[in-house]
């Protein structure tokens, strides 16, 4: 009887953990899904990238707003942020993230590398390498170039400091990004998908504004060459396009994140 219950009971348990055993994903799936993944964090780097290569480069004037080129792509990468904490969890973002950070880190390595790089001489010199410049112009680190210069070395000094800064800024705000949309998700328990996505990106883009602004122009500011409204107008400037590219992208949020978990089959009411 004992031997007969046992077997019984040892029958039942292996039946349970079978039951309790997830399905092999199909394979197809997971490469959608992959793929999915991928152009996501494709999109993430390239809209990152373009901040760093554009940057400062040039200014333009949007109604009242005075923006630096580079900046209009940007927003762009807390949508991708937010998709990918949606739809993969907060590893993949926080993955997304790290790798963004490191290709911030080898930008700002090659470009401090290229700076101290010997040029050709004589004959080899192209006739774009060296600009002749009519007037002295100063540099958002504070420096005062007259003369003649090489392209290469004005690019530099446009946009090392603005590499750095916005490196600064992104590891902080991206990072704030993902925990708080996983916050205001574990609060309301995977409902008011508007709420998160907003909530979590407006507070860390006003982190990311204050800190590239101050960080890239402090130096003018410290040596006099900028006033303190200029900076302040160029913050304020910042955040609110930010801010309005954040809350225009709520609808195509919400489209997205619908379309993609019936495509790649994903239950995106889960808090985890």
């Amino acid at each position: 009887m004992n031997h007969t219950s046992g077997t019984t009971l040892h029958s039942m348990q292996s039946n349970t953990v079978l039951s309790q055993t997830p399905e092999p994903l199909d394979p197809q799936l997971v490469e959608r899904r992959e793929r999915v993944f991928f152009v996501l964090a494709a999109f993430f780097i390239c809209c990152m990238t373009l901040l760093n290569v554009v940057g400062i480069t040039r200014f333009i004037q949007l109604g009242p707003l005075q923006l630096a080129l580079g900046v209009l792509p940007y927003p762009l990468t807390f949508l991708c942020t937010d998709l990918i904490c949606e739809l993969y969890g907060r590893a993949r973002a926080n993955f997304v993230v790290s790798v963004g950070l490191g290709l911030n880190v080898f930008i700002f390595a090659f470009m401090s590398l290229g700076s101290y790089l010997p040029s050709v001489t004589g004959a080899a010199v192209p006739p774009w390498q060296v600009l002749q410049l009519a007037e002295s112009i100063s540099t958002p680190t504070g420096a005062t170039i007259s003369g003649s210069v090489e392209l290469f070395q004005l690019l530099y000094q446009c946009t090392a400091g603005a590499v750095f800064a916005s490196m600064m800024a992104y590891v902080t705000a991206q990072y704030a990004d993902i925990k708080l949309f996983h916050f205001w998700k574990k609060l309301t328990h995977g409902k008011h998908l508007w709420l998160r996505n907003n909530f979590s990106t407006l507070v860390s883009q006003g982190v990311d504004s204050f800190m590239v602004v101050s960080i890239t122009f402090g130096a003018l500011f410290v040596a006099g060459a900028m006033q303190l409204s200029t900076l302040l107008l160029l913050m304020g400037s910042n955040y609110l396009f930010k801010m309005t590219v954040a809350l225009a992208d709520t609808l195509p949020f919400y489209f997205l994140v619908g379309k993609l978990s019936r495509y790649l089959h994903i239950d995106n009411q889960s808090v985890a």
